[in-house]
């Protein structure tokens, strides 16, 4: 490993401060004091102390992708910003393979798949950083066939703060016998913020043995089949476009546990996209593999009138993918890589943007669907970036049970995101207003947001939304941990009263003391 280097603090007065204060969402910017760049776990535990010491408020950035202002707030006084700790490397003391909470998605991928051949099952989004996103439960393009990148989390490292004011470093373990093992329950779902700062993680499967890396984590197809085909808005009536949503929906129900080497998006766009688009990933090296993937084309597409074709321009997270009509088989890495890093939207540093989540269990009852397409065709906003993106979920995550870890929607069989982009700050309300409106309206029937019922089953804690905790939106029974952890809640609450007794680490939404 490389020698660490001395610690970096930016200040106001310091070329790069306005690079340093603000996330992938533009809406938000701070004006901390200071900005600082820990190489090592002791540097962190002593940029605590000091926050500690001068009653300083603390907020830790991984890579910038909280969607809400849980990072950058007029509140926070101190960033963490643990970009400099991005190591990847295997621990033969532990046995498993260690990712510093600076490294993004791309950086692993690009570590363990080439030297051991083996990779943490995590997310598409090349520059998402591990530290926030395996804390909050963390799914990814294998996670049908694999889990969610939790199930492998063999360790996590945390600063924590006492209740005396000590900053320290402690080892939290996945064996129920490790005297720390509540906060590793805590940091296998319930998001960031809330516990300490996350400096690295260890992985290994559960049951892998040996000291061989290449051995203890899951191994990724040799290749992908990549099939990315759209309808055109202009030839989609109400009709066929519920159609085809439910049509995803009810596949996925019907193989919530089975056809796990497939998984697939389905991004229901703003009709001034142009289309409608449809990305399906199948293991090639899977079984019939080519026969897997045409019948779910099928499916999807059944009852419709009209042929898919090309997809022809970027939505939601999926790049323009034409040469993806005819399916095309794909290195695994590289069809990663393609997937994740081609998005024009998602890496463009200037946008604004607003994010909605759903789990859902069942089909579509008529009423969402009749509120998707309502507001998918809506005259007064023209943003072809507003889309509402349907996500394979189930197959092996329903393997683990719900209180295992802090992930609680295990049973869920797909789940929705609602996305919207803009550059100008003057267009807030507009884009804003629609994401409300729209979410509302679809989940109308249970107070505005997606209980846990049969049905819907929640929210997914890693896209945050403020509004689940404003009534003037969530007009449920159902209050925002509810809808992030469902019953785990209480048993997150005692661990931070352990853990946090002073309620050091805090934003809006973070886990409260009991």
């Amino acid at each position: 490993m490389e020698t660490k280097e001395h610690i970096g603090v930016v200040t106001q007065q310091d070329a790069r401060y306005a690079d340093l204060v603000s996330g992938l969402n533009q809406r938000y910017r701070g004006t901390p004091e200071s900005v600082h760049l820990p190489r090592s776990t002791e540097e962190v535990v002593a940029v605590v102390q000091d926050a500690v010491d001068r009653g300083k408020r603390v907020s830790v950035r991984s890579s910038g992708h909280c969607y809400e202002d849980f990072v950058y707030n007029p509140d926070v006084e101190v960033v963490i910003d643990m970009s400099g700790m991005s190591d990847v490397y295997f621990d033969p003391h532990r046995r498993a393979i260690a990712v510093e909470s600076g490294a993004t998605n791309l950086r692993t991928y690009q570590t363990t798949y080439p030297r051991w051949g083996v990779v943490v099952p995590a997310g598409f989004c090349y520059s998402v950083a591990m530290g926030g996103h395996v804390c909050g439960g963390a799914w990814g393009p294998l996670a049908r066939q694999h889990g969610l990148v939790v199930d492998h989390l063999e360790a996590v490292e945390v600063v924590v703060v006492d209740e005396d004011g000590c900053a320290r470093a402690v080892t939290a373990g996945r064996s129920p016998q490790d005297p720390n093992h509540d906060l590793w329950w805590a940091h296998t779902g319930a998001g960031g913020g809330s516990y300490g700062v996350v400096t690295r993680y260890w992985f290994r499967t559960p049951g892998a043995s040996g000291h061989d890396p290449a051995g203890l984590l899951p191994q990724p197809p040799a290749s992908l089949l990549v099939s990315a085909v759209s309808w055109p808005w202009e030839e989609i009536d109400a009709a066929e476009f519920k159609r085809i949503a439910q049509n995803y929906a009810s596949w996925h129900v019907e193989h919530r546990r089975s056809t796990v080497e497939l998984m697939s998006q389905l991004v229901l766009t703003h009709r001034s996209a142009g289309q409608i688009g449809l990305l399906a990933l199948v293991d090639a090296t899977a079984p019939d593999a080519e026969s897997v993937l045409s019948s779910y084309l099928r499916a999807v597409n059944a009852g419709v009138s009209v042929t898919p074709g090309a997809l022809t321009t970027p939505m939601a997270e999926l790049p323009a993918m034409p040469q993806f009509v005819n399916t095309r088989s794909l290195p695994w890495l590289q069809a990663i890589r393609l997937l994740g890093t081609t998005n024009t939207t998602l890496n463009d540093p200037t946008l604004r943007a607003e994010y909605k989540s759903a789990y859902m269990r069942s089909a579509f009852p008529e009423s969402h669907l009749a509120a998707l397409h309502s507001h998918l065709t809506r005259t007064d906003i023209v943003n072809p970036t507003a889309a509402v993106q349907l996500t394979s979920y189930g197959g092996r995550i329903a393997d683990v049970a719900p209180d295992a870890t802090a992930s609680a929607h295990r049973d869920a069989a797909y789940k929705l995101q609602w996305q919207v982009f803009w550059n100008d700050p003057a267009e807030d309300d507009l884009h804003v207003r629609w994401a409300r409106e729209s979410y509302a309206a679809t989940y109308a029937e249970t107070g505005g947001v997606p209980v846990p019922n049969s049905v819907t089953d929640g929210c997914y804690v890693n896209y945050p939304d403020a509004d689940l905790g404003d009534p003037r939106f969530n007009q449920s029974s159902v209050d925002l941990y509810g809808l992030y952890f469902k019953e785990n809640y209480p048993r997150l609450q005692r661990i931070k009263a352990r853990w946090d007794p002073r309620d050091f680490f805090r934003h809006r939404q973070s886990i409260r003391l009991p």
